[in-house]
């Protein structure tokens, strides 16, 4: 058989959405709209905030929760009925920095137990490239007891979700598509069209899609990484970093890109994912690793110039109390995972007496069970010897010299990572 069965009617597609997180849940409401789709989760907690028409991750509002051809649920057995399945669970990193792909194993296996002929599974978790057709594909057939490319199909679309984006939503993306075969990809890219009004782009192969996806974010841990190193050398030569950026982009191919800590779930891991290939062919792909190096290290970094800045200004670092402004792992957006404002916080209270977080997106309490960190509720007044203004969220970004100074002590270090804004009097900065 050529590929799946183009001639279905809209009205007899059942499409699966596995993991409702940042890019589950959006992909599962648009289908939603058009499509009889189930949602599932293994979370039993997410599917109950999702049913009483809440979402922790902000990514889709209460009023659009609920689609009329849409449920949610924890239970394997309500996909058996599906014909469509789409993955969009996480790849991480181990500590070793491998790819860890626990989460998509165990999902391959789920979908796996519930196809039947003619079914379609597509990928939008990002993989190194190979890693569908050679990791999850023979988990499927296993499971199945279906020949790939006879009795099931598959399709990998990369996911292109930009967390706490207001102004690009799934709808505003052009989508990636691809197909195990022709008339797969065919199929997948007009499925997709029915909900991307940006268009779609129809890749030759998947493996082509997979390297397209992570060579995305590969790009811009790269050049943040150079940013980040002109940063330390600008700051060796007494120079203000964000002067010379705003001359240079005067340039109209200059690329805009500013220093900071380089977390999350993506341009902090889809790197390692390419890295772990290249070197499984022999490959020691320099540039990418050396990016990576750099951006790692980038805590440590900021953590030493703080506590040159307090001695610099006198300031007894055993005695000093510091506060870290965000947790999350980037702007006005409550996604925590892989943030490197951990290891900040680890790195100075290494030296430093008290160092305290606040950030009004996160969820604390999430964060105590998860990560064991006590996040404040509220800063003390005049109590911090340092600020470190660490993720620019807006309402940081809205509070004026006099907002950090009802916290801080008659002197003190105001520290801005990313110099997003400007502070006057600034005593130390990035």
């Amino acid at each position: 058989m050529e590929g799946p069965k183009t001639s279905r009617k809209k009205e007899s597609l059942h499409i699966a959405i596995i993991g409702l997180g940042y890019v589950g849940l959006p992909l599962a409401v648009e289908f939603g709209k058009k499509f009889q789709t189930t949602g599932y989760d293994i979370s039993s907690s997410r599917i109950k905030e999702l049913k009483e028409g809440e979402d922790s991750t902000l990514e889709v509002s209460k009023k659009n929760l609920h689609q009329p051809n849409l449920r949610y649920t924890d239970k394997p057995d309500e996909l058996k009925e599906c014909n469509i399945f789409i993955i969009t669970v996480p790849t991480p990193i181990d500590e070793d920095k491998n790819p860890d792909l626990t989460y998509l194993i165990s999902a391959s296996k789920l979908v796996g137990k519930c196809l039947n002929q003619d079914d379609i599974v597509i990928y939008e978790s990002t993989v190194f490239p190979g890693a569908t057709e050679e990791i999850c594909v023979p988990l499927l057939e296993e499971e199945s007891k279906l020949t790939f490319n006879q009795g099931f199909f598959c399709g990998y679309s990369p996911e292109r979700i930009n967390p706490g984006d207001g102004s690009h939503k799934l709808p505003d993306i052009v989508k990636v598509t691809s197909g195990s075969n022709k008339t797969t990809a065919i199929f997948i890219d007009q499925l997709y069209g029915n909900i991307i009004k940006a268009g779609t782009y129809m890749a030759e192969s998947i493996k082509i899609a997979e390297a397209a996806k992570i060579i995305e974010n590969t790009q811009r841990d790269v050049n943040i990484a150079l940013v980040n190193e002109l940063t330390m050398l600008f700051n060796a030569l007494n120079i203000d970093t964000q002067k010379v950026l705003s001359a240079a982009k005067t340039k109209w191919n200059f690329l805009d890109f500013y220093p900071g800590l380089v977390g999350g779930h993506c341009i902090g891991v889809d790197p390692y994912y390419l890295t772990h290939k290249a070197e499984q062919e022999g490959y020691i792909p320099e540039m990418i690793l050396s990016g990576r190096k750099i951006n790692d290290g980038m805590a440590f970094y900021v953590s030493n110039n703080i506590l040159e800045l307090l001695e610099k200004e006198k300031i007894n670092t055993n005695k000093a109390n510091l506060l870290l402004l965000g947790f999350s792992f980037k702007e006005n957006c409550p996604d925590y995972r892989n943030t490197k404002v951990l290891d900040l916080k680890n790195e100075l209270s290494k030296n430093l007496k008290v160092v305290d977080i606040y950030d009004p997106w996160i969820d604390k309490h999430k964060v105590l069970k998860e990560l064991r960190i006590d996040l404040i509720e509220k800063p003390k007044k005049n109590f911090y010897d340092v600020i470190v203004v660490a993720v620019g969220h807006k309402i940081f970004k809205e509070m004026s010299t006099n907002g950090f100074s009802e916290y801080a002590k008659e002197k003190y270090v105001l520290y801005n990572i990313q110099n997003s804004f400007p502070i006057l009097n600034v005593t130390g900065r990035l």
